[in-house]
């Protein structure tokens, strides 16, 4: 007699077993998902009460850390969420800056042009960038971005007249209608980064997201079921360079001064560190990298101009050996285990 589950659609006690296993997953996260309800809450009314709380200086750092958010959630869709390796971020945070920094201190722009138009220009030099996309993987294409990352300051250093050279640009930062100016520029720079996150949550979740997913994990799979992974990488570039455009305007606006030494190599290292150290591929990761981004070049720049790079790629090294899901990996295993205790 054969044994009761021995049917093509009962499964037997493996399927059983995943089946436990899945409820357990899913019992996890629905006893996590009130923590995070309570943590979103509990930041959205911190960042809120911040610009009231903080000192100008301090007020200031919390605008960069957001401005640097801003600048990973576009970085994390090219090596979270696609899987490849960029270098060139810094390049378009660079030159979404002097976009806005040009609009502003030269043509006398209004401050709400600048940020569209940043982003729509680096949205084509990505789109561009990623063309290598099309034949290249892995370490190929992170020497062409590396490559870009190499030549946009000297570029920039190359027309005086209309960046300022090597002196720089300075740009007067935006007047506040009402409360102080610090404490409108951090609002202004808050609402742009939730808007971003709302962005990439929406991108992700959508189908081009998760064909980036597919093509990350199996290329060749992803292919065979019809997707184009050339195509969504390509887009992908475009999106994280738009990205890193948008953020280098904020920056603009609030630091009030834009230099190529500013957007080396060197930054690019250290974006790309804060984006695996806070977690690729998830919405905490950025958040918790921007802080990483701000914390590194103040420490090690005291050491060496070039000590913040080489600080970082020492970060990467050994945050891949021991906790490759960075912070927000870490803290997402203490969330469902502390839930899972209180349970």
């Amino acid at each position: 007699m054969s044994a009761p589950w021995a049917g093509p659609g009962a499964g037997g006690p493996a399927a059983g077993h995943r089946r436990l296993a899945v409820g357990e997953v899913a019992g996890d996260r629905r006893r996590a998902w009130p923590w995070r309800r309570t943590g979103l809450a509990v930041l959205a009314a911190l960042a809120l009460a911040l610009p009231f709380a903080l000192p100008p200086y301090r007020l200031f750092q919390a605008t960069l850390v957001l401005v640097y958010a801003v600048a990973l959630l576009g970085l994390d869709l090219v090596v979270g969420h696609s899987g490849q390796i960029s270098l060139s971020h810094g390049a378009f945070f660079g030159v979404g800056a002097y976009t806005a920094a040009v609009m502003i201190a030269k043509l006398g722009l209004p401050y709400p042009l600048t940020l569209p138009a940043a982003a729509l220009v680096t949205y084509g030099l990505g789109l561009a960038a990623g063309l290598p996309a099309l034949r290249l993987r892995g370490l190929y294409l992170a020497m062409v971005t590396f490559a870009v990352a190499v030549v946009v300051p000297p570029l920039l250093k190359r027309f005086p007249a209309v960046t300022g050279g090597a002196m720089g640009l300075p740009v007067p930062t935006p007047r506040a209608p009402f409360l102080d100016d610090d404490q409108w520029l951090y609002l202004l720079v808050l609402a742009v980064t939730v808007v971003a996150f709302a962005g990439v949550r929406n991108l992700t979740g959508s189908r081009a997201g998760r064909a980036l997913t597919a093509i990350r994990e199996n290329p060749a799979a992803a292919e065979v079921l019809g997707m184009r992974p050339a195509t969504h990488m390509t887009s992908a570039f475009a999106w994280s360079a738009m990205y890193a455009g948008a953020a280098g305007a904020l920056y603009t606006w609030t630091v009030g001064f834009v230099s190529p030494d500013s957007f080396t190599l060197s930054l690019s290292v250290t974006l790309l560190a804060g984006a695996v150290i806070g977690g690729l591929a998830t919405l905490a990761g950025p958040l918790l990298g921007a802080l990483v981004v701000m914390a590194v070049p103040a420490v090690a720049q005291e050491l060496s101009p070039a000590a913040p790079g080489i600080v970082s790629g020492l970060l990467i090294v050994l945050v891949v050996q021991a906790a490759p899901t960075g912070l927000a990996g870490l803290l997402r295993r203490a969330a469902w285990s502390l839930a899972g205790r209180r349970a």
